[in-house]
């Protein structure tokens, strides 16, 4: 979690600062990314978006299996809805995301009986200081 905190502090100018990294089953970081919805203009540049893209290829493959994500904001119904089939085993978060969160805030989509997938989840890893960064952002 530390190290998508350094990755979010670092995010693109006008971008939210949240960030995301995929790790392997030895640890072995496979890929990091910040927000860049504002850098790029995609409303689907999310950090774990691009941290899923970048990890499947760094693998060779949309399977990652085994691997963990750790990002500093609950994830919204997109970004939990691409781990799940991205088949994610460990979903590590920060803060909880009151407005738009989908793992337990407003949503449990990790967790739907319905879907094929379902990872471990721990929630409020470092959540003081995930909070943090996004109330700076935001002026609170």
């Amino acid at each position: 979690m530390r190290r998508a905190l350094a990755v979010a502090a670092a995010a693109p100018a006008g971008d939210v600062p949240i960030g995301a990294v995929v790790v392997d089953a030895d640890g072995v970081e496979l890929a990091a990314a910040a927000n860049e919805r504002e850098a790029v203009g995609d409303p689907t540049a999310h950090a774990e978006v691009l941290a899923l893209r970048r990890a499947a290829a760094a693998v060779g493959e949309w399977r990652l299996t085994g691997c963990t994500l750790a990002v500093t904001l609950e994830p919204c119904t997109m970004c939990a809805g691409a781990l799940v089939l991205a088949r994610i085993d460990t979903l590590v978060f920060g803060a909880w995301d009151p407005k738009a969160g989908a793992v337990g805030s407003l949503w449990d989509v990790v967790r739907d009986r319905r879907l094929n997938h379902r990872p471990e989840v721990y929630p409020e890893v470092l959540a003081d200081e995930c909070g943090a960064l996004i109330r700076t952002f935001f002026g609170r």
